[in-house]
Protein backbone atom coordinates (compact mmCIF):
# COMPACT_ATOMS: atom_id res chain seq x y z
CA UNK A 1 0.00 0.00 0.00
CA UNK A 2 1.64 3.18 -0.96
CA UNK A 3 1.93 5.98 1.61
CA UNK A 4 0.42 9.25 1.28
CA UNK A 5 2.54 12.05 0.75
CA UNK A 6 2.87 14.08 3.95
CA UNK A 7 3.23 10.74 5.91
CA UNK A 8 5.91 9.68 3.50
CA UNK A 9 7.87 12.80 4.34
CA UNK A 10 6.86 12.73 8.40
CA UNK A 11 9.72 10.67 10.41
CA UNK A 12 7.97 8.50 13.23
CA UNK A 13 9.63 7.63 16.86
CA UNK A 14 8.54 6.18 19.55
CA UNK A 15 7.72 6.33 23.44
CA UNK A 16 7.94 3.89 25.85
CA UNK A 17 7.24 3.91 29.44
CA UNK A 18 8.86 0.33 30.21
CA UNK A 19 5.12 -0.79 31.63
CA UNK A 20 5.07 -3.65 33.53
CA UNK A 21 2.26 -6.21 32.68
CA UNK A 22 -0.04 -6.91 35.39
CA UNK A 23 1.66 -9.59 37.90
CA UNK A 24 4.77 -9.18 35.49
CA UNK A 25 8.07 -7.77 36.94
CA UNK A 26 10.33 -5.24 36.38
CA UNK A 27 13.22 -7.32 34.11
CA UNK A 28 10.55 -8.73 31.79
CA UNK A 29 9.68 -5.13 31.37
CA UNK A 30 13.17 -3.73 30.24
CA UNK A 31 13.55 -6.78 28.08
CA UNK A 32 10.45 -5.12 25.99
CA UNK A 33 11.58 -2.63 25.77
CA UNK A 34 15.26 -3.26 24.91
CA UNK A 35 13.39 -5.63 22.31
CA UNK A 36 11.09 -2.65 20.48
CA UNK A 37 13.99 -0.66 20.60
CA UNK A 38 15.78 -2.91 18.47
CA UNK A 39 12.71 -3.44 16.46
CA UNK A 40 11.86 -0.20 15.85
CA UNK A 41 15.42 0.97 15.14
CA UNK A 42 15.40 -2.14 11.91
CA UNK A 43 12.13 -0.55 10.78
CA UNK A 44 13.26 2.68 10.75
CA UNK A 45 12.29 4.79 13.26
CA UNK A 46 14.22 7.77 14.24
CA UNK A 47 14.17 8.03 17.89
CA UNK A 48 13.42 6.20 21.24
CA UNK A 49 12.04 8.08 24.16
CA UNK A 50 11.64 7.15 28.04
CA UNK A 51 9.29 9.10 30.33
CA UNK A 52 9.66 9.69 33.75
CA UNK A 53 7.38 8.33 36.35
CA UNK A 54 7.42 7.80 39.93
CA UNK A 55 5.08 5.69 42.40
CA UNK A 56 3.06 4.39 40.12
CA UNK A 57 2.32 0.51 39.81
CA UNK A 58 2.93 -0.99 36.56
CA UNK A 59 5.68 1.80 35.12
CA UNK A 60 9.16 0.76 35.62
CA UNK A 61 10.97 4.14 34.23
CA UNK A 62 11.16 6.08 37.08
CA UNK A 63 15.18 5.86 36.36
CA UNK A 64 15.11 7.22 33.27
CA UNK A 65 18.34 8.22 32.25
CA UNK A 66 19.77 4.35 33.32
CA UNK A 67 17.20 2.77 31.30
CA UNK A 68 18.54 5.50 28.06
CA UNK A 69 21.95 4.15 28.82
CA UNK A 70 20.52 0.21 28.55
CA UNK A 71 18.52 0.80 25.72
CA UNK A 72 21.39 3.10 23.90
CA UNK A 73 23.54 0.58 24.31
CA UNK A 74 21.85 -2.38 22.82
CA UNK A 75 21.26 -0.14 19.82
CA UNK A 76 23.75 0.74 17.28
CA UNK A 77 21.92 4.38 15.52
CA UNK A 78 18.68 5.61 16.40
CA UNK A 79 18.82 8.18 18.76
CA UNK A 80 17.17 7.49 22.12
CA UNK A 81 16.34 10.44 24.78
CA UNK A 82 13.91 11.48 27.74
CA UNK A 83 10.41 11.93 26.98
CA UNK A 84 11.03 13.33 29.23
CA UNK A 85 13.00 14.25 32.43
CA UNK A 86 11.15 16.16 34.93
CA UNK A 87 13.50 19.21 35.85
CA UNK A 88 11.89 20.00 38.92
CA UNK A 89 12.58 17.01 40.19
CA UNK A 90 16.49 17.40 40.17
CA UNK A 91 19.44 19.29 40.57
CA UNK A 92 20.46 20.88 36.62
CA UNK A 93 23.85 19.98 37.25
CA UNK A 94 23.00 16.32 38.11
CA UNK A 95 21.07 16.10 34.63
CA UNK A 96 23.91 18.26 32.82
CA UNK A 97 26.20 14.95 34.13
CA UNK A 98 23.99 12.18 33.54
CA UNK A 99 23.17 13.37 29.92
CA UNK A 100 26.79 14.23 29.31
CA UNK A 101 27.82 11.10 30.41
CA UNK A 102 25.49 9.49 27.69
CA UNK A 103 26.42 11.83 24.94
CA UNK A 104 30.30 11.08 25.74
CA UNK A 105 29.06 7.34 25.75
CA UNK A 106 26.98 7.25 22.80
CA UNK A 107 27.87 10.16 20.68
CA UNK A 108 25.18 12.07 18.32
CA UNK A 109 22.55 9.62 19.46
CA UNK A 110 20.79 11.48 22.82
CA UNK A 111 17.86 13.56 22.90
CA UNK A 112 17.19 15.27 26.33
CA UNK A 113 13.26 16.32 26.68
CA UNK A 114 12.52 18.22 29.13
CA UNK A 115 9.02 18.30 31.10
CA UNK A 116 8.16 20.52 34.64
CA UNK A 117 5.44 18.27 35.99
CA UNK A 118 6.88 16.27 38.82
CA UNK A 119 5.94 12.73 37.46
CA UNK A 120 3.71 12.02 40.45
CA UNK A 121 1.35 12.92 43.11
CA UNK A 122 2.56 15.69 46.64
CA UNK A 123 3.85 12.53 48.31
CA UNK A 124 6.37 11.81 45.07
CA UNK A 125 7.17 15.79 45.50
CA UNK A 126 8.39 15.46 48.89
CA UNK A 127 9.71 12.33 48.86
CA UNK A 128 12.17 13.45 45.75
CA UNK A 129 12.91 16.28 48.14
CA UNK A 130 11.41 19.37 46.14
CA UNK A 131 10.30 22.76 47.65
CA UNK A 132 7.16 21.56 48.95
CA UNK A 133 5.55 25.00 47.89
CA UNK A 134 7.05 24.37 44.19
CA UNK A 135 4.96 24.30 41.59
CA UNK A 136 7.19 24.54 38.26
CA UNK A 137 7.38 28.52 38.40
CA UNK A 138 11.06 28.03 38.82
CA UNK A 139 11.18 25.66 35.45
CA UNK A 140 12.46 28.70 33.30
CA UNK A 141 15.27 29.29 35.99
CA UNK A 142 16.20 25.47 36.28
CA UNK A 143 16.60 25.28 32.30
CA UNK A 144 18.62 28.28 32.14
CA UNK A 145 21.11 26.86 34.54
CA UNK A 146 20.60 23.54 32.80
CA UNK A 147 21.73 25.10 29.51
CA UNK A 148 24.50 27.01 30.54
CA UNK A 149 26.62 23.55 32.29
CA UNK A 150 25.57 21.97 28.61
CA UNK A 151 27.28 24.70 27.09
CA UNK A 152 30.75 25.67 26.25
CA UNK A 153 32.01 26.91 29.91
CA UNK A 154 32.36 30.90 30.31
CA UNK A 155 35.57 32.45 31.86
CA UNK A 156 35.10 32.48 35.36
CA UNK A 157 32.19 29.86 35.43
CA UNK A 158 32.91 28.42 39.03
CA UNK A 159 30.44 25.19 38.25
CA UNK A 160 30.95 23.08 35.28
CA UNK A 161 29.57 19.34 34.54
CA UNK A 162 31.91 16.87 34.06
CA UNK A 163 31.27 15.22 31.37
CA UNK A 164 28.63 17.84 30.17
CA UNK A 165 30.34 20.84 29.87
CA UNK A 166 30.57 21.86 25.67
CA UNK A 167 28.59 18.91 24.64
CA UNK A 168 25.08 20.83 23.16
CA UNK A 169 23.00 18.09 23.82
CA UNK A 170 19.63 18.94 21.60
CA UNK A 171 17.21 20.22 24.17
CA UNK A 172 13.58 19.39 23.80
CA UNK A 173 10.42 21.09 25.73
CA UNK A 174 7.25 18.94 26.34
CA UNK A 175 4.15 20.05 27.44
CA UNK A 176 0.52 19.65 27.50
CA UNK A 177 -0.22 22.87 27.60
CA UNK A 178 0.47 26.92 26.53
CA UNK A 179 3.56 27.51 29.04
CA UNK A 180 5.88 25.26 27.39
CA UNK A 181 4.94 25.90 24.06
CA UNK A 182 5.32 29.57 24.34
CA UNK A 183 8.57 29.04 26.66
CA UNK A 184 10.24 26.78 23.76
CA UNK A 185 9.01 29.05 21.10
CA UNK A 186 10.85 32.12 22.89
CA UNK A 187 13.81 30.12 23.56
CA UNK A 188 14.07 28.47 19.45
CA UNK A 189 13.94 25.07 21.07
CA UNK A 190 11.90 21.86 19.31
CA UNK A 191 8.50 21.45 20.96
CA UNK A 192 6.67 18.05 21.51
CA UNK A 193 2.83 18.48 22.85
CA UNK A 194 1.60 14.87 25.27
CA UNK A 195 -1.32 14.42 22.96
CA UNK A 196 -0.85 10.51 24.21
CA UNK A 197 -2.83 11.24 27.46
CA UNK A 198 -3.83 14.84 27.38
CA UNK A 199 -4.66 15.90 23.56
CA UNK A 200 -7.26 19.40 24.91
CA UNK A 201 -5.17 22.27 23.49
CA UNK A 202 -3.06 21.24 21.32
CA UNK A 203 -3.94 22.88 17.83
CA UNK A 204 -4.20 26.09 20.07
CA UNK A 205 -0.34 25.33 21.44
CA UNK A 206 1.23 24.22 18.36
CA UNK A 207 -0.14 27.46 16.75
CA UNK A 208 1.13 29.84 19.98
CA UNK A 209 4.62 28.07 19.59
CA UNK A 210 5.11 29.05 15.73
CA UNK A 211 3.84 32.30 16.46
CA UNK A 212 6.67 32.92 19.60
CA UNK A 213 9.47 30.91 17.81
CA UNK A 214 12.99 33.48 17.88
CA UNK A 215 15.56 31.79 16.09
CA UNK A 216 18.70 30.12 17.95
CA UNK A 217 21.78 28.53 17.68
CA UNK A 218 19.99 25.07 18.14
CA UNK A 219 16.71 25.64 15.76
CA UNK A 220 16.19 27.87 12.57
CA UNK A 221 12.80 27.04 12.17
CA UNK A 222 10.26 25.76 14.62
CA UNK A 223 9.85 22.13 14.94
CA UNK A 224 6.63 20.68 16.50
CA UNK A 225 6.23 17.19 17.58
CA UNK A 226 3.31 15.33 18.64
CA UNK A 227 3.54 12.32 20.99
CA UNK A 228 0.11 10.53 19.84
CA UNK A 229 -1.27 7.17 20.51
CA UNK A 230 -1.35 5.06 16.76
CA UNK A 231 -2.24 1.15 17.21
CA UNK A 232 -2.26 -0.86 13.99
CA UNK A 233 -3.78 -4.21 13.29
CA UNK A 234 -4.69 -6.26 10.55
CA UNK A 235 -8.51 -5.18 10.77
CA UNK A 236 -10.07 -2.38 12.45
CA UNK A 237 -12.10 -5.07 14.94
CA UNK A 238 -8.69 -6.53 16.42
CA UNK A 239 -6.80 -3.04 16.65
CA UNK A 240 -10.02 -1.97 19.14
CA UNK A 241 -10.18 -5.30 20.67
CA UNK A 242 -6.38 -4.85 21.67
CA UNK A 243 -6.35 -1.03 22.31
CA UNK A 244 -8.47 -2.18 25.17
CA UNK A 245 -5.58 -2.63 27.27
CA UNK A 246 -4.51 1.46 27.12
CA UNK A 247 -7.57 2.18 27.63
CA UNK A 248 -7.99 0.04 30.81
CA UNK A 249 -4.50 1.33 31.59
CA UNK A 250 -6.55 4.64 31.93
CA UNK A 251 -9.59 3.97 33.29
CA UNK A 252 -7.51 2.46 36.52
CA UNK A 253 -5.48 5.74 36.79
CA UNK A 254 -8.96 7.23 36.37
CA UNK A 255 -10.02 5.15 39.35
CA UNK A 256 -6.65 5.95 41.47
CA UNK A 257 -5.47 2.31 41.31
CA UNK A 258 -2.67 1.87 38.61
CA UNK A 259 -1.71 -1.33 37.72
CA UNK A 260 0.32 -3.42 35.62
CA UNK A 261 -1.05 -3.78 31.27
CA UNK A 262 -4.18 -5.86 31.44
CA UNK A 263 -5.70 -8.10 28.64
CA UNK A 264 -8.11 -7.22 25.90
CA UNK A 265 -11.59 -7.76 26.49
CA UNK A 266 -14.17 -7.23 24.52
CA UNK A 267 -16.80 -5.08 26.79
CA UNK A 268 -15.45 -2.46 29.12
CA UNK A 269 -16.52 -2.83 32.64
CA UNK A 270 -17.66 1.42 33.20
CA UNK A 271 -20.19 4.00 34.31
CA UNK A 272 -20.85 6.85 31.84
CA UNK A 273 -18.11 9.45 33.89
CA UNK A 274 -15.28 6.74 33.92
CA UNK A 275 -16.38 6.21 29.73
CA UNK A 276 -16.18 9.78 29.24
CA UNK A 277 -13.00 10.38 31.19
CA UNK A 278 -11.05 7.31 29.26
CA UNK A 279 -12.19 9.26 25.84
CA UNK A 280 -11.04 12.36 26.57
CA UNK A 281 -7.87 11.11 27.51
CA UNK A 282 -7.80 8.83 24.35
CA UNK A 283 -9.37 11.08 22.20
CA UNK A 284 -6.39 11.85 19.41
CA UNK A 285 -5.86 7.90 19.73
CA UNK A 286 -5.77 6.47 15.55
CA UNK A 287 -6.99 3.09 16.19
CA UNK A 288 -7.63 0.56 12.95
CA UNK A 289 -5.91 -1.43 10.10
CA UNK A 290 -3.52 -0.21 7.78
CA UNK A 291 -6.28 1.75 5.60
CA UNK A 292 -7.93 3.51 8.17
CA UNK A 293 -4.72 4.53 10.33
CA UNK A 294 -3.00 5.44 6.93
CA UNK A 295 -6.26 8.09 6.33
CA UNK A 296 -6.79 9.39 10.25
CA UNK A 297 -3.40 9.67 10.19
CA UNK A 298 -2.93 11.62 7.13
CA UNK A 299 -5.58 14.22 7.85
CA UNK A 300 -3.98 14.30 11.57
CA UNK A 301 -1.09 15.85 10.06
CA UNK A 302 -2.26 17.95 7.27
CA UNK A 303 -4.23 19.48 10.55
CA UNK A 304 -1.81 20.20 12.97
CA UNK A 305 1.67 20.51 10.05
CA UNK A 306 3.64 18.48 12.68
CA UNK A 307 7.43 17.70 11.94
CA UNK A 308 7.52 14.67 13.42
CA UNK A 309 4.98 11.90 15.36
CA UNK A 310 6.00 10.43 18.25
CA UNK A 311 3.98 7.26 18.62
CA UNK A 312 2.95 5.19 21.81
CA UNK A 313 1.00 1.48 21.21
CA UNK A 314 0.29 -0.21 24.61
CA UNK A 315 -0.58 -3.90 23.86
CA UNK A 316 -0.95 -6.44 26.48
CA UNK A 317 1.01 -9.15 24.04
CA UNK A 318 4.54 -8.15 23.15
CA UNK A 319 4.27 -9.32 19.24
CA UNK A 320 1.30 -7.12 19.11
CA UNK A 321 2.96 -4.26 20.17
CA UNK A 322 5.70 -5.67 17.69
CA UNK A 323 3.50 -5.80 14.18
CA UNK A 324 1.53 -2.56 15.02
CA UNK A 325 5.09 -0.78 15.10
CA UNK A 326 5.52 -3.04 11.56
CA UNK A 327 2.50 -2.14 9.83
CA UNK A 328 2.92 1.93 10.68
CA UNK A 329 6.52 1.63 9.07
CA UNK A 330 5.29 0.17 6.20
CA UNK A 331 2.48 2.78 5.46
CA UNK A 332 5.04 5.32 6.10
CA UNK A 333 7.59 3.98 3.87
CA UNK A 334 10.30 4.37 6.51
CA UNK A 335 12.20 1.17 6.56
CA UNK A 336 12.46 1.95 2.67
CA UNK A 337 14.29 5.11 3.31
CA UNK A 338 16.09 3.22 5.77
CA UNK A 339 17.57 0.83 3.30
CA UNK A 340 17.88 3.30 0.84
CA UNK A 341 20.07 5.34 3.02
CA UNK A 342 22.41 2.55 4.05
CA UNK A 343 22.97 1.56 0.38
CA UNK A 344 24.42 5.41 -0.37
CA UNK A 345 27.06 5.03 2.79
CA UNK A 346 28.02 1.80 1.62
Amino acid sequence: MAALSRLAGTPLSVLDLAHMRQDGTPAEAFDRTLDLAQHVERWGYKRFWLAEHHNIAGVACSATSVLIGHVAGGTSHIRVGSGGIMLPNHAPLVIAEQFGTLEALYPGRIDLGLGRAPGGDFAVARALRRGLNSDGDDYPELLTELRSYLAKPRPGQTVRAFPGAGSNIPIWLLGSSDFSAQLAGSLGLPFAFAAHFQPQGMLEAFALYRRSFRASSQLEQPYAMAGLPVLVAETDAKAKFLATTAQQMFLNMIRNRPIGLMPPVEKLDWDAFEEAAVASRFAAAIVGSPQTVQEKLEAFLQETQVDEVMVVANTYDHPDRLRSYELLAELAGIANKLEEAAEVRS
